[in-house]
């Protein structure tokens, strides 16, 4: 899952997965990707809502009817947890957590840091998502720091739809479209659904990037999370997924990037916005 095209030290700091990197954020490592890829990095991008990961990217979101005085959320890929990947099938939920994320200004500008209370589900089987409870409310941010947090959609975003990925680690953004939805996408022995691939050119997500949020632009509501790309043209292994349709053909290719779906968490929601996976129409892993 990692798409590295520029050295063997990149590629090292990577640990073999999908856009994570281990270490906190080198200036060096920094500069070196932002000479590869010159485009414009935050320039046409509203950062209000991102955060920054020792290893990955990630935001702070809401869902649709969240309050304000509700303890607020973040979102981010179940490999960009701190102890490791998860494996096949397996999930990790509400479970202590103090970890740190950093807030990013529209302009990513870090503001501060806020910190994880718990976390409340993560998983890599089916999706790749997790997502923490902070200890502080909405509300509380909002007085800090001036942040909103992004809305998570309750529905899948129709193929086409013009989208952003911002990466509150490297402070950058992408700009493609939603190009359909892949029915399985393999990874070594991990296994996604209706995964969100992106069109070519515009979204070459990089090292780093795991956990962005994919943003319907020209709002702030979050339609999915990134988390992979074919990094050398391989057919299903580690850092190299393919798309495998309901037939069971299969198809690759080098440079594909995609994120997974989010707003199968509605259907798992219980009262006070508890995660109850033994509901009915819940579809996320137990």
């Amino acid at each position: 899952m990692i798409r590295n095209r520029f050295v063997l030290f990149l590629f090292a700091l990577s640990a073999g997965r999908a856009f994570t990197l281990p270490l906190p954020t080198p200036q060096n490592l920094q500069n070196l990707v932002l000479q590869d890829y010159s485009m414009a990095m935050t320039d046409t991008y509203d950062f209000e809502g991102i955060v920054a990961l020792s290893n990955c990217s990630g935001s702070l979101v809401r869902f649709e009817d969240s309050s304000d005085h509700q303890r607020a959320m973040v979102l981010t890929n179940g490999h960009c947890l701190e102890n490791g990947f998860l494996a096949p099938g397996k999930i990790a939920k509400d479970q202590p957590a103090s970890r740190f994320f950093t807030l990013l200004s529209k302009n990513a500008n870090p503001l501060g840091r806020v910190q994880a209370q718990k976390l409340i589900y993560a998983t890599m089987t089916k999706t790749d998502m997790a997502l923490y409870l902070l200890k502080e409310t909405y509300s509380e941010i909002l007085s800090a720091h001036n942040i909103k947090p992004l809305t998570l959609s309750n529905t899948p975003a129709d193929p086409k739809t013009e989208i952003e990925i911002l990466s509150g680690y490297w402070k950058r953004g992408y700009s493609c479209r939603h190009d359909g939805l892949v029915h399985q996408l393999h990874e070594g022995g991990w296994v996604w659904e209706d995964s969100i691939r992106y069109s070519q050119p515009g979204c070459e997500t990089i090292p780093g990037t795991s956990g962005s949020p994919i943003i319907a632009r020209g709002t702030k509501v979050v339609i999915g999370v990134n988390n992979t790309g074919n990094e050398s043209g391989q057919k299903c292994t580690e850092n190299n997924p393919c798309e495998v349709d309901a037939e069971g053909k299969i198809t690759f290719k080098k440079g594909l990037n995609y994120g997974q779906q989010t707003s199968w968490v509605y259907n798992c929601l219980g009262a006070d916005h508890q995660l109850d996976l033994s509901l009915p129409n819940c579809g996320l892993p137990k």
